[in-house]
């Protein structure tokens, strides 16, 4: 084709000032909002922050106030456990004392003739280790008698009594090698049924009334059991 049969292109028009002008302002405008929006997000993020720092410190203020009441409280229940635990002993021992004065007159039916009265007799055995300890020891030249005495006597202390008592024969302190043993268990109080569950068991059983101490009475065909 000749020139003149050809489509004319059109020549392409070059950015003028005034759009490169344009186009920087418009960019600049972007940029500033992102930089606004960048800093109040940042101004946010500081100020959660800060909240989150105050809370932690008032957190941390209240557990350690928890922490200090917490302490206090352990310590009276401390307090008030060993005054507890001490009136519990000092109320067993004036159990105790109480059944051992004149204890051996209870048996004064039996040829027994126990006058001699021994309290806390420890029971060592071989390795010199303490095994057990008989509250109340009842002895004459050939009798003895290991009393176990409780608050409120059970028949659980009564199953715990007969495993002593087998070892005190097993590890006899002075006072019972060589005698024959017998058994008793004795309580300011001993429940109904935990009498008649010793008696069973040959175990005489001792109570306090009032001031004294009485001896329950046996059933018949009982045996004291010897040991």
């Amino acid at each position: 084709m000749g020139i003149g049969g050809a489509q004319a292109r059109q020549p392409q028009k070059g950015l003028t000032f005034e759009d490169v002008w344009a186009m920087f302002q418009e960019t600049d405008r972007q940029f500033q909002e992102t930089d606004k929006k960048f800093q109040e997000s940042r101004v946010e993020h500081d100020r959660i922050i800060e909240e989150m720092k105050k809370a932690i410190k008032e957190m941390s203020a209240h557990v350690d106030q928890v922490t200090q009441n917490v302490d206090r409280m352990s310590v009276r229940v401390d307090r008030v456990s060993n005054n507890v635990g001490g009136l519990n002993r000092s109320i067993g021992e004036l159990i105790e004392t109480l059944i051992a004065a004149n204890l051996w007159e209870k048996f004064a039916a039996y040829p027994y003739r126990l006058k001699r009265a021994y309290q806390r007799v420890p029971i060592y055995d071989e390795q010199n280790k303490l095994r057990t300890d008989i509250d109340i020891l009842l002895s004459d030249t050939e009798w003895c008698m290991a009393v176990e005495v409780k608050r409120e006597a059970d028949d659980k202390d009564v199953d715990h009594h007969l495993k002593r008592m087998k070892l005190i024969r097993q590890y006899p302190p002075l006072e019972v090698a060589g005698k024959r043993l017998l058994g008793a268990i004795a309580g300011g109080v001993v429940l109904p049924g935990t009498v008649e569950y010793a008696h069973k068991a040959g175990l005489f059983v001792l109570a306090l009334t009032g001031e004294s101490v009485a001896l329950f009475d046996t059933p018949p065909g009982f045996a004291a059991q010897e040991w």
